[in-house]
């Protein structure tokens, strides 16, 4: 399978890989190659693609690997694979390279429930010091005063903001930003489908039609097209006999080539993004984790078992979760505060839905606030904020969510609340969708 590299990828990190083992005079490098850019965008087998042309050898340390219950442990690790690096150079006399996968998963803040370690600290001061003194790099315990030779290291990750900022300094760590554009695209997938005979036209009409996908979707899409002969050979042996028939067998079972045809491939694709769509509409995690702050604040009833009201924390426009008094015996969702009911705004095109959702939250003293995210980046969940709404008038609030519609036509919008005491969201609700 002839596997297609981007240009532009091969350039920018043959050039570092090549530059560090280059002494050029009075220019200094950095050490640390940062790859990042969103999931599934093929970071890590470009990179591989790049070592086998170039004949890199790697030495690979995987984001999981920078946390151990022993302190210590991963910045040790950190220093041993480079020096395991280095010994590859001297050896074979080819040129190798450390390589991070998804540091910032290992070493990254996502937010103020990412827990900070002593490790975290020790990963992120070994990668500084290491990127500083890169012929100098010593195991706890020993020191050897032959100097190693330079290794590059490269890191891919999706969000390197995530990092320790003098780490991803322009000294230490030069940045490449891998997005693939249509051309890249058109190749990277032509050379996923070669052996099945799809014309450039076919190949331009299926990235056209998941223009919004990442590159790793058209991989899941080529495995999907054999699941209708698996199924058949299941049910064809038996599915009490499919052990048998896969696990040392001396005949493994043949498949004939599936149905490759452009409009096959754009139906059983349309059926994987109907099931991304639910997993990004379900929402049920935030219900989840409410139910569990909730049972971690100790709400519960007489017998200790929690009110089913704990567990219904997004509710519709009607209702918003609050809070329990002080002293209070249970939780519950209530609705707006009985009162006689308001005429809506009339100088404004909100949806009556709209108006009543806004009036509720700032009827329970909740703060409102806007979303919004366009439909490429919907499906990573990469919201951004509108101009906060400050106070507690019901008309310069619905004024400020109109002003945001209107600014946002065609984006994702979706309204906030947020309970002022700890910060936390009674609501998620998307408004608006292009």
């Amino acid at each position: 399978m002839a596997y297609y590299i981007s240009p532009r990828f091969l350039n920018a990190l043959a050039i570092h890989i090549t530059k560090n083992y280059l002494n050029l005079p009075q220019v200094r490098m950095p050490l640390i190659f940062g790859i990042h850019g969103r999931k599934g965008e093929g970071k890590t087998f470009q990179c591989e693609l790049v070592y086998g042309r170039m004949g890199v050898n790697v030495v690979h340390v995987s984001g999981g690997e920078l946390e151990s219950p022993d302190a210590g442990d991963p910045a040790r690790l950190i220093r041993l694979r480079y020096r395991e690096a280095a010994e590859l150079v001297k050896v074979r006399g080819e040129m190798a390279v450390l390589m991070i996968n998804d540091l910032d998963a290992g070493a990254g803040r996502f937010d103020g429930m990412t827990q900070y370690t002593v490790n975290t600290q020790l990963v992120n001061n070994t990668l500084m010091n290491i990127a500083d003194n890169p012929t100098n790099v010593q195991l706890p315990g020993s020191y050897d005063e032959t100097p190693l030779p330079r290794i590059p290291i490269v890191v891919t990750g999706n969000d390197f903001a995530t990092l320790y900022a003098p780490l991803v300094r322009d000294g230490r760590m030069q940045k490449f930003y891998w997005e693939p554009d249509r051309d890249d695209r058109l190749g990277i997938v032509g050379g996923i489908f070669s052996p099945d005979g799809l014309s450039h036209g076919d190949i331009a009409t299926l990235v056209d039609t998941f223009a919004t996908q990442a590159v790793d979707f058209y991989g899941a899409l080529r495995s999907q097209i054999y699941d209708e002969q698996i199924i058949d050979f299941i049910h064809r042996v038996g599915v009490e006999n499919v052990s048998r028939s896969v696990v040392n067998t001396k005949t493994p079972p043949n498949f004939k080539k599936p149905d490759f045809r452009i409009d096959h491939l754009i139906e059983v694709g349309n059926r994987m993004v109907v099931e991304q769509r639910r997993l990004q509409e379900m929402g049920l995690v935030q219900e989840y984790n409410q139910a569990l702050k909730q049972r971690k604040s100790g709400r519960s009833d007489g017998q200790g078992l929690h009110n089913d009201d704990d567990y219904r924390v997004y509710q519709h426009a009607m209702s918003v979760m609050v809070p329990q008094a002080a002293g209070g015996s249970n939780s519950v969702a209530i609705s707006a505060p009985e009162r006689p009911p308001q005429p809506l705004i009339s100088d404004t095109s909100l949806p009556d839905e709209v108006q009543q959702a806004v009036r509720n939250l700032i009827a329970q003293g909740c703060r409102v606030g806007m979303e919004y995210v366009d439909k490429r980046r919907f499906r990573t969940n990469a919201w951004q904020s509108c101009p906060v709404i400050n106070g507690d008038d019901e008309v310069q609030a619905l004024q400020a969510v109109e002003q945001c519609l209107a600014d946002h036509g065609q984006d994702y919008v979706r309204l906030i609340g947020i309970e002022p005491s700890n910060k936390q969201r009674v609501l998620e609700r998307i408004i608006h969708r292009p």
